[in-house]
């Protein structure tokens, strides 16, 4: 097994308490006090994550947005600069290679932030369709990732770097100087409520870490919260509820996809096999990844993520299941060792979130 990755703030972690565990090739926190009060703080106060083993490339030159246009399935047209657009890498038919979010810094240049386990092969695929006049750079080991999230960040935001926050729209970037160096403060999370994201040179991680800890509302959340909270607001993680296999109309995003580009894949979305659908059950006993779903004796389906829903009370799950069967009620779910009954339920589970909340 080849040796983990480590974000700038592993020994942080480590001296702090975190319990470690292997993710996407990374020596990720997973935890620190708890991940049940680690997810009430966020939806409650404000938490911050480390997120440094996501991948950011930078694209630039004359042409970009119409080369980009025929690779990701973003509507560029309409992306203003200094704003940012959660999309999609398709292969040729559609399959979903993975989940990112283009970030418009200039006119004619881009931020593209993808997952940590498809940072090589995202790169790759993403520079064999691009003109070689382009300029592409692979900045992951460059850029650190930090998210503060929950409804008071704000608050703890204008605590740490002082200024009128206010403007910052849902999806909208700005970059800003702190501590002597460049950062971009990004609205934008993976929790459904209201927070940022921070992009940084990576040597500076633990400079802004120390800060936004200082702030007594602020507490260190892992990679635990960071998915039961993804998972109450209906968000998907690729590698389970997005894969190859399956195209985002499938996965639900048909209404997101707007771009008028020729894109790589475009042609097979109207490929509907299965869809993904939510499903609540009742009581703490959790379906789980791979487990497989019924209709009455029929097998018609797969669960791709499950667990409690701590701001709920029950459990939640996402799954894959036939189209035709998709808008049945109540199904079954098996797996080694549980039998569970499920009814369909609307995405998001929860539905409280501050993440769109007018700033003030």
């Amino acid at each position: 097994m080849s040796e983990l990755l480590t974000t700038p703030l592993h020994a942080w972690h480590k001296n702090n308490g975190a319990r470690m565990v292997p993710f996407a090739g990374w020596d990720m926190p997973v935890q620190y006090v708890g991940i049940l009060e680690e997810h009430k703080h966020t939806r409650t106060h404000a938490s911050i994550f480390d997120i440094s083993h996501m991948g950011e490339f930078l694209l630039e030159g004359d042409g970009a947005t119409e080369a980009l246009a025929t690779v990701v399935t973003h509507n560029l047209a309409t992306l203003a600069p200094g704003k940012c657009r959660y999309g999609f890498l398709l292969n040729e038919t559609g399959g979903v290679l993975d989940d990112l979010i283009v970030y418009r810094l200039d006119t004619e240049k881009y931020m593209l932030v993808v997952n940590g386990a498809c940072i090589e092969s995202d790169f790759a695929w993403i520079k064999s369709h691009l003109p070689a006049s382009l300029t592409l750079i692979d900045q992951s080991f460059d850029i650190a990732k930090i998210d503060l999230q929950g409804p008071e960040s704000f608050n703890v935001l204008a605590r740490v770097m002082p200024g009128d926050w206010t403007g910052l729209g849902y999806f909208a970037f700005r970059e800003v100087e702190f501590e002597g160096f460049r950062l971009i403060v990004s609205r934008t999370g993976y929790t459904g409520e209201l927070g940022c994201e921070f992009y940084l040179p990576w040597d500076k991680a633990e400079v802004l870490w120390e800060k936004l800890m200082a702030d007594e509302t602020v507490r260190p959340a892992g990679l635990g919260a960071r998915d039961t909270l993804r998972l109450e607001v209906g968000l998907p993680l690729y590698g389970q509820d997005l894969d190859t296999q399956h195209t985002p109309v499938e996965a639900g995003y048909g209404g997101m996809l707007k771009s008028e580009a020729e894109y790589i894949g475009k042609s097979g979305l109207s490929n509907v096999r299965e869809k993904l659908i939510g499903l609540r059950i009742d009581g703490r006993r959790s379906a789980r990844h791979h487990d497989e779903v019924f209709v009455g004796e029929t097998k018609v389906g797969t669960v791709t993520s499950g667990s409690i829903a701590p701001s709920l009370g029950y459990c939640v799950a996402m799954a894959f299941v036939r189209a035709d069967m998709a808008d049945a009620e109540n199904f079954t779910v098996k797996g080694p060792r549980t039998t569970l009954e499920a009814t369909r339920a609307d995405m998001p589970f929860y539905t409280a979130g501050t993440a769109r909340r007018k700033l003030s």
